[in-house]
């Protein structure tokens, strides 16, 4: 059992490692460096119109790191215990939010944006959280800094990614290192409920993670309430003109023939309520 545990414990430090020596092919998504200068497009279909956005501030000094240090009875209980570093990044301020539109922002402030398996983010305040896994098993954890208004960070430094092994069946099961190498698509927002000025302009914002995107490449398909928008950048997104009540929004990672791209998170939906 010291040599299964010693053996996990060597994997996810090699996950890390091979994290920070790989995130030079995710630096450049979508021509971050040079929003100031990027044309917005703004699309519509039957009264939903689309309309990308970069924020004032692009952070691209800002970093991550994540380490864990659960307990055995914590993983036994499926619960991850997460310790984070940040730099040229302050969890908790206001983010500057001059010329974008009115959204939904967190009073909190700026925080971590924690998706275990491509299930719905845990928000992080502070520099170290206890999430709990849905099941028993391997998970892929996604850690990322967010604005205080839920948009991504989308530098090279900003993310973690990293696998971890939970439930009392590691004792006794056999799990191959997963992959982490493969273009993954992660979904962020929106989440939830959106009441009054919120329901205005709603947040759409992705997580790309081995993989950019291009007129010619990759694309992210987005399906709104049914309304496909093709997207060729990696930014921010707000979507105006939903309806009040259930919205669906569907987000699919596709080749340059427009064909899935295969992986466990590369297709999503998921269901908002938009209430006055």
């Amino acid at each position: 059992m010291t040599k299964y545990f010693i053996g996990i414990t060597t994997l996810i430090i090699s996950v890390l490692v091979f994290n920070q020596c790989n995130r030079k092919a995710n630096a450049t998504n979508s021509g971050v460096e040079n929003h100031k200068t990027a044309k917005l497009i703004s699309m519509e279909k039957n009264g939903i119109t689309l309309t990308e956005f970069y924020a004032p501030e692009t952070f691209e000094n800002a970093s991550i790191l994540q380490s864990m240090n659960a307990s055995m009875e914590e993983l036994d209980n499926n619960i991850i215990s997460l310790n984070f570093s940040t730099t040229n990044y302050k969890l908790g301020e206001q983010t500057n939010r001059t010329s974008i539109k009115n959204c939904a922002n967190a009073v909190d402030g700026q925080h971590i944006h924690c998706i275990v398996d491509n299930q719905p983010y845990n928000a992080l305040y502070k520099d170290s959280a206890k999430v709990k896994t849905l099941s028993d098993g391997q998970h892929i954890v996604l850690s990322f800094l967010s604005r205080s208004y839920h948009e991504s960070i989308k530098n090279k430094n900003a993310y973690t990614l990293t696998s971890v092994i939970t439930g009392k069946s590691r004792y006794t099961a056999r799990y191959a290192a997963p992959d982490l190498t493969s273009p993954m698509l992660f979904y962020s927002r929106p989440k939830g409920e959106y009441k009054g000025d919120d329901t205005k302009a709603v947040l759409l914002d992705f997580y790309l993670v081995n993989v950019d995107l291009s007129k010619d490449g990759y694309k992210v398909k987005a399906e709104i309430n049914g309304n496909v928008f093709m997207l060729d950048k990696w930014c921010g997104y707000f979507i105006e003109g939903l309806p009040l009540g259930e919205n669906t929004i569907k987000l699919t990672l596709v080749d340059a023939k427009g064909k899935k791209v295969e992986g466990a998170f590369n297709e999503t939906e998921r269901k908002i309520k938009l209430s006055n």
